[in-house]
């Protein structure tokens, strides 16, 4: 049995519809301006520039449930809905055609961001690691198995602030769709179970403040609400 010199940090996980176990993850790949109409909301033109990709740390999944605090260093707190496919099996260069035979299941996440620090990031060409990669900066819904949902590659994504409409889209607006997404990591780094992809976000990200009550779905896949809560505390 392998000794570790100070007590090694516990596995990040989520929860599985079925009530059997929990979904280890490994790695958090996000996939940025994955929607046309928000690629144009950031200032930028989807004709010309393609998606692309950053990362978060594994702990910053938690379940969108709850209270989700609000983060330190900001006073522009944004939320990102996006679908979330869960890898069960790895693999590299793998075919598009091939792809979704690696997915474990889907969930719906939301991918927070410190939008001052982003824009500061941008302006001096830093990368985005302190405004996209905090702690309990990933919530998501349990994962459901693809028996549960399918492949679902159309439905309506969309999420609310005190009941008041922010974002709204169909998962068949996707530049870059989901075999494509995980087809195009894998040119990159080799794939491997328990990595998730937050998938891209559709038009209408914005602020959020300490009490909002933030819900949201994917039509058929899942639903969550949670609260922000104050800044500087661990979710409950």
């Amino acid at each position: 049995m392998t000794e570790y010199v100070i007590p090694p940090p516990p596995q990040a996980s989520l929860p599985v519809s079925t009530g059997e176990g929990r979904f280890p993850v490994r790695r958090v790949f996000c996939v940025g301006r994955n929607y046309a109409a928000h690629a144009r909301e950031m200032g930028k033109d989807p004709d010309r520039e393609p998606p692309f990709f950053f990362m978060k740390p594994a702990d910053a999944v938690i379940g969108a449930a709850g209270t989700i605090p609000y983060p330190s260093l900001t006073s522009s707190f944004h939320h990102e809905i996006e679908l979330v496919v869960a890898l069960g099996a790895g693999g590299r260069e793998v075919a598009p055609a091939d792809a979704l035979a690696l997915v474990w299941g889907y969930g719906v996440g939301v991918d927070l961001t410190r939008r001052d620090l982003q824009d500061e990031a941008k302006k001096l060409s830093r990368p985005w690691d302190w405004a996209k990669g905090f702690d309990a900066s990933a919530p998501c819904t349990p994962i459901r198995p693809v028996a549960e949902v399918g492949h679902p590659d159309s439905g309506e994504i969309w999420l609310r602030v005190n009941g008041e409409l922010r974002q709204h889209g169909d998962l068949k607006d996707l530049i870059w769709s989901v075999p494509e997404v995980i087809s195009a990591i894998s040119t990159a780094v080799d794939l491997a179970p328990g990595d998730l992809i937050y998938s891209g976000t559709p038009a209408g990200v914005g602020p959020m403040q300490p009490g909002d009550v933030v819900s949201g779905g994917v039509a058929g896949v899942a639903e969550f609400t949670f609260t922000v809560g104050s800044a500087d505390r661990r979710p409950v």
